[in-house]
């Protein structure tokens, strides 16, 4: 299983501006190893975002984002002891489940 993501969530006045970091090497399927046969796509498909279980953010990602990939958004309604759920699924069927607390 993949490593946690670091998530932070900062709430401010009416939202929280909510920051992840997702360990996950993200290959795009076209590099090649040493011996010069191709590695396989390994990506990112789906993350989801959630606050106090509603889900607020969805994105499709594909093979050309990067390595160990940063998101960042907001969540209006927000406050200090709210939950954030982040949720993502790569394309060879594992996923990933964490969650912070907006401070």
């Amino acid at each position: 299983m993949a490593d946690p993501m670091r998530i932070r969530a900062q709430a401010a006045g009416d939202k929280a501006t909510v920051r992840v970091l997702m360990s996950h090497e993200m290959e795009t399927g076209q590099r090649r190893d040493s011996s010069g046969n191709v590695v396989p796509a390994w990506f990112i498909q789906e993350v989801t975002a959630a606050h106090n279980g509603k889900t607020v953010m969805t994105a499709e990602w594909g093979p050309a984002v990067s390595k160990n990939p940063f998101l960042q958004f907001s969540v209006k309604g927000a406050k200090a002891g709210d939950k954030v759920t982040i949720t993502w699924k790569d394309n060879k069927g594992d996923s990933r489940t964490d969650e912070a607390t907006v401070t």
